[in-house]
């Protein structure tokens, strides 16, 4: 019998989810075929709209925002899956000077020169603002640090010239035109975050979902995930 699970995640996993979804569909045969659509916008504003119990079977987002959604009774709590484990990267636009961040120190140097700086909402944004800290630098670039807006990718205003040196996840970074990837984050400045899904309380099909899951996390989708710049977690 085919199903349609609707789901909401995060920008970060838009397009592995959409290459999962699809393998998903065909290795489940034609005879209970899945089709799985997800919609990808801001993580926080995914939560907001699960949080307010709109009508989704299955949520994607960083592993904090899934217990908090689990916390509040809108994700079941034995479903929480996590699915992979995203490094955030450091892009500059196309054609400019590549600064080194091959390590800590080079890395923060390339902060202190650069004229704007250019990072995301949810946890990796947040652990990019405690390592300036760490680094006693917060003050100094203040008025250079950039937050784009929910479901904007870093690497979009990376590309339009209005932030010089921007920091989000590799695998939002790595489709974006316009901009050059220098690498991740250099040694003892890592941030790695885990996206996790959850089966949302508000879902009438939960055995269709928990099959969905189960494969998301299963050793069949593990080449998806690196081919898209993560690790399976």
């Amino acid at each position: 019998m085919s199903t349609r699970l609707t789901g909401i995640s995060s920008m970060a996993t838009r397009q592995v989810l959409a290459e999962l979804a699809a393998a998903y569909r065909q290795q489940s045969g034609a005879d209970v075929a899945s089709e799985v659509v997800f919609e990808s916008v801001g993580g926080v504003d995914a939560a907001k709209r699960v949080q307010a119990g709109e009508q989704f079977d299955v949520v994607v987002l960083a592993a904090d925002a899934i217990d908090k959604l689990v916390a509040s009774g809108r994700v079941i709590a034995d479903s929480k899956a996590d699915l992979v484990r995203s490094k955030v990267a450091i892009a500059v636009r196309a054609g400019a000077p590549r600064p080194d961040i091959g390590s800590e120190e080079s890395l923060r140097r390339a902060v202190l020169s650069a004229r704007t700086l250019g990072y995301s909402t949810g946890p990796s944004g947040t652990a990019l603002l405690k390592l300036f800290a760490r680094w006693g630098i917060a003050d100094t670039i203040r008025d250079r640090v950039v937050q784009a807006p929910p479901g904007v990718p870093v690497g979009q205003l990376v590309a339009r010239g209005e932030v010089e040196l921007g920091f989000q996840q590799f695998s939002e970074m790595a489709s974006q035109p316009g901009i050059a990837v220098l690498g991740t984050m250099p040694p003892g400045t890592e941030i790695i975050s885990i996206f996790s899904a959850g089966l949302c309380a508000a879902s009438n099909q939960p055995e269709a979902v928990r099959a969905l899951l189960a494969f998301m996390q299963s050793p069949a989708a593990a080449d998806t995930k690196r081919r898209h710049g993560m690790e399976p977690a």
